[in-house]
């Protein structure tokens, strides 16, 4: 009993002092204080990282050519204006046409002819910051943006109807007036009465500007011939331009526009390139107009009703070649200087007629103050 209590007690430990407990258990919290910090550290991290990922990041930059834009004002980029037509692109004209016939808010910009869309593309328009380029991709947007579908009332087989010769007068008509117009520049120049220094804005001699004007013409040439008419003769070609023009007669038969009383993207096509030919000089021959002229007088007529109702601005966008007719005018420089000389001289007058009552009231006081003085004297006198 003795030896087993003995080993027994040898066996079991001494109990440590206090002064040797503390250092272990004080190492023991500040690893496990250590691991829970690192722990809590990689989950700061964690979280972080997290937020990082789920912010939204900032939206770009508008990169539009017109910074300073007005909301839900179309800024339409085009050709510039001709003495006999607001513009010699068909595509051009197409946009500026529905624009004024949806009565949607625009300004053209003056870019000289020098920008053109992401896509290489005359007309293009910049909306609330965005571009739109392609003239049937613009009309498209515009009109479910602002809500103006032209062909809304149309039946469904109307809009096929007006889908085919569409179709006919962008890719066919209008390469063959394309046609007519490269095939001698300088008679295209003339047509129009184009000045190349106004249409470009510049003091370039216009010897140059011609030279560069007729390469311009070549390479458009190029693209008529691809699109399978360089291979016909002239008087070939020009039957076929009028088949076409025929076909938009007899559809447009008698009425004031192809579906009724109210124009439809059918007619804003239509004039957009009829309108290459009714209004060219009439001292320059073209085959095609006078084709119209003769046989098709409802063409001209309806082209001349869209000028009326909508461009009621036209001889004055002609004469002037300004691009924005449209708009308000600002007032005249003279009556705004008239206008800030009689601001100036109503401020200077308001210090003076400020003054005027005090310097009466001033002068009230000391009439005032002298009959007092009077009475009091007299009173004086009276007394003695």
């Amino acid at each position: 009993m003795t030896n087993e209590a003995a080993e027994t007690k040898t066996e079991t430990p001494a109990a440590p002092t206090a002064g040797q407990d503390v250092p272990v258990k004080e190492e023991v919290k500040a690893e496990v204080n250590k691991e829970e910090k690192s722990d809590q550290d990689t989950e700061k991290e964690k979280k972080t990282e997290e937020k990082k990922e789920k912010k939204p990041a900032a939206p770009p930059k508008p990169t539009v050519h017109k910074a300073d834009f007005e909301k839900d004002v179309v800024y339409l980029f085009q050709f510039s204006r001709t003495p006999v037509l607001p513009s010699i692109s068909p595509f051009c004209l197409k946009v500026e046409t529905f624009l004024r016939v949806a009565g949607i808010k625009y300004e053209n910009v003056d870019h000289r002819m020098k920008l053109r869309s992401k896509k290489g593309q005359l007309p293009f328009v910049e909306l609330n910051g965005e571009e739109i380029s392609d003239s049937s991709f613009i009309i498209k947007e515009l009109s479910a943006k602002f809500e103006k579908d032209l062909d809304a009332a149309l039946s469904t087989e109307q809009k096929t109807l007006s889908h085919a010769m569409i179709t006919m007068v962008e890719n066919h008509l209008h390469w063959i007036v394309s046609w007519w117009k490269t095939k001698v520049p300088v008679r295209m120049l003339d047509g129009y009465k184009m000045d190349l220094q106004k249409v470009f804005q510049t003091k370039i001699p216009a010897p140059i500007l011609n030279f560069v004007f007729k390469q311009k013409m070549k390479s458009k040439s190029k693209a008529v011939k691809a699109v399978g008419l360089g291979v016909h003769k002239s008087e070939e070609i020009e039957d076929l331009g009028k088949s076409d023009l025929k076909a938009l007669s007899d559809q447009l038969q008698d009425k004031p526009f192809f579906f009724g009383d109210e124009p439809t993207l059918l007619d804003i096509v239509t004039f957009a390139n009829v309108a290459q030919l009714v209004f060219l000089d009439k001292e320059v021959e073209c085959p095609l107009r006078s084709y119209i002229e003769e046989s098709h007088t409802n063409l001209v007529g309806h082209a001349n009703r869209i000028k009326e109702r909508f461009y009621p601005d036209w001889e004055e966008m002609c004469q002037s070649l300004e691009l924005n007719t449209h708009l308000p005018k600002p007032p005249p420089k003279e009556e705004v200087k008239e206008e800030e000389v009689k601001k100036e001289e109503a401020k200077k007058e308001a210090p003076e007629a400020a003054a005027e009552p005090a310097a009466d009231k001033e002068k009230a006081d000391e009439d005032k103050e002298k009959e007092e003085d009077n009475k009091k004297a007299e009173t004086e006198a009276k007394a003695e």
